[in-house]
Order: structure tokens, then sequence, then C-alpha cells
């Protein structure tokens, strides 16, 4: 058996990666705890009248806020992918916007009890399924996000490992895919 010197950097370095995965597990635990609950509280009640209105309000809105943070993030990282801004900016600006996506995805949770939805139909469990992935799929850009504000404030796409460039445009593809579906669905079960 060797023993090989690790710097105190290295193993800060380490032992904070080890960190940020142990917070991607408990959040993921988390989330997928929070959604089920909306799902099981949705199933077992029955709201009409102006209640059901006010959720309804409430739920628009919070979709609004989080859906527009979300454009907003992926379109700014979109000018930093093709050089029009610096990684500085986005990273600053995704932590800007990072409470108004939670807190949005909370509301819609939150709201989404008291909506009666059609949890027999097809275009409902898609729709659901939609929410908990885009949900886990944002949990997922953490490791990613904390290895990017670590880079210098100018890196471009470019200087990133091919698998970082792979997890980033792949993590945008689901996100905007799951969000999307779940808007048109939403719309969809509300007009029918």
């Amino acid at each position: 058996m060797s023993y090989i010197a690790v710097s105190r950097r290295t193993a800060r370095r380490l032992e904070s990666e080890k960190a940020t995965r142990r917070l991607v597990v408990i959040l993921c635990v988390a989330a997928a705890a929070a959604w089920l609950t909306s799902v099981l509280m949705a199933a077992s009640m029955h709201v009409v009248g102006l209640p059901h209105t006010y959720a309804l309000i409430a739920h628009i809105l919070a979709m609004v806020v989080s859906f527009g943070a979300i454009l907003l993030v992926d379109w700014h990282g979109f000018l930093w992918l093709i050089g029009r801004r610096e990684l500085a900016e986005t990273i600053r600006l995704d932590g800007a916007a990072t409470p108004l996506i939670w807190g949005g995805l909370a509301g819609m949770l939150a709201s989404g009890i008291f909506l009666n939805p059609h949890l027999t139909s097809a275009m409902t469990d898609v729709k659901l399924a939609a929410v908990l992935v885009l949900t886990l799929n944002g949990i997922m850009l953490i490791p990613l996000m904390r290895r990017l504000a670590h880079l210098p404030p100018t890196a471009s796409f470019l200087d990133l490992t091919p698998g970082q460039r792979f997890h980033m445009l792949s993590c945008l593809t689901i996100s905007q895919v799951c969000w999307w579906t779940a808007i048109v669905i939403g719309f969809i079960n509300a007009e029918f």
C-alpha cells in the first residue's frame, strides 16, 4: 500500500464534489417527494368555484415567473454559447433567477393540488411526468453550474470539456422539451 500525497486544494475540491453529489441526491429525493405529495393530494381533492379560480390564477402566475426566468437564463446561456456574453454574466444571471425558478415550481406544485387534474388522462400523466423530469433536470445542473463558477470569467463554451458541453446542451434540451410539453398539455386540458 502506498501513500499518494494530495494537496489541500485537491482535497477540498474532492470534498466539495462529494458534498455536491450528496446535495443533488437529497434535492432529487425531496423534489420527487414534493411532486408525489402534490399528485396524491390533487387526487383526493375536488375544488370548485372561487377557490378553483384562485388556484388557477396562482398556477398560471407561478408558471409565468418560473418559465420566464428559465427562458431568460437559457437565452443568456445561448448568447454565451455563441460568444455574445461572458460566462460571469451568465452565472450571475443564473444566480439571480434561481429563486424565481424554484419558487415558481413550488407555487405550481402547491396550486396544482386545487386544479382538479384529470389523473386518468394519458395527457395529464405526460404533463405530470414532464414536470417531474424538468425539476430533476434542474437539480442535475447544480454540479455543472458549480464547476462553471470556478472557470475564468471570460471562459467560452469551447473551454468546457466535451462532457460538460454535452451535459449543458442535454439539460437545456430536456428542460425546454419538458416545459413546452407541460405548458401545451396544461392549456389543452384547460380547454376540454
